[in-house]
């Protein structure tokens, strides 16, 4: 089975936070076919309440100008939640990859109705992630997602 190279980089992400402790959520930013940032979710890391995946990824791409970022796809483990959507909008990046919606659905419907395109790949790698992730660590998971 061939996979994107770009969803490919966004779990390894996830995995790399799962490892440090955190919550299994990874995101890249790519523009012109190259890697402009990564991340990954490290609210437990950095006792962040900001840092989700995408907010890491956009924040290590730095500072671009509004065109750069109208070039832009990223790619995320998990579907965004309406901070990360928001941030999405915010710097009208058209195109959103999601890894998997099955463990979590986030703001894809208003993102499409704000004219970005949203494909889901339900990736059975990410959900396994997730899956297990939730599971074995369902406050952390409930704390993060706000329940």
């Amino acid at each position: 089975m061939s996979h994107d190279p770009f969803l490919d980089a966004a779990l390894e992400e996830a995995r790399t936070g799962r490892d440090e402790g955190g919550i299994p959520i990874g995101a890249v930013l790519v523009h012109n076919g190259e890697i402009v940032g990564y991340g990954h979710n490290r609210r437990v890391q950095e006792g962040s309440v900001i840092r989700h995946g995408e907010m890491d990824a956009l924040e290590k791409a730095g500072r671009r100008s509004a065109d750069f970022y109208r070039g832009c796809t990223l790619y995320t483990t998990l579907s965004p939640c309406p901070m990360c959507a928001g941030a999405i909008l915010l710097y009208g990046i058209p195109r959103v990859v999601i890894g998997e919606n099955q463990t979590f659905l986030g703001e894809e419907r208003w993102l499409r109705e704000h004219g970005m395109e949203v494909r889901v790949m339900n990736d059975q790698r990410c959900i396994e992630l997730m899956q297990r992730f939730i599971e074995e660590h369902p406050t952390l998971w409930n704390e993060d997602i706000g329940e």
